[in-house]
């Protein structure tokens, strides 16, 4: 149905467009100037309207995070387990903080 109206309308819109045509002139340049200078006045009114003021809550304020204590680390074999995938023991690598 809705396709039906949208060529229903297409037909229509070219059928009165063909019917009322008129030469086109070229005039003096005064109409050209004031179309451009009508548009960018259109368009800044518009754009000056759609882009108001944006109002954004503020930001947090700073928080002080302890840095954790130092520790010494360190890598080391850790205890032989049997890894079924390759078949054999594997002895995985560890790391120990103190």
């Amino acid at each position: 149905m809705r396709k039906l109206l949208v060529v229903a309308l297409v037909a229509a819109s070219l059928a009165f467009s063909g019917s009322a045509t008129r030469p086109a002139r070229a005039g003096d340049g005064g109409n050209v100037a004031a179309g451009i200078l009508g548009g960018l006045v259109a368009g800044t009114l518009i754009g000056a309207a759609a882009t108001g003021p944006h109002y954004y809550a503020p930001p947090p304020p700073p928080v002080y995070i302890e840095p954790e204590p130092a520790s010494y680390c360190y890598w080391t074999r850790g205890e032989p387990v049997w890894d079924g995938y390759r078949g054999a023991w594997v002895v995985p690598r560890v790391r120990v903080c103190e």
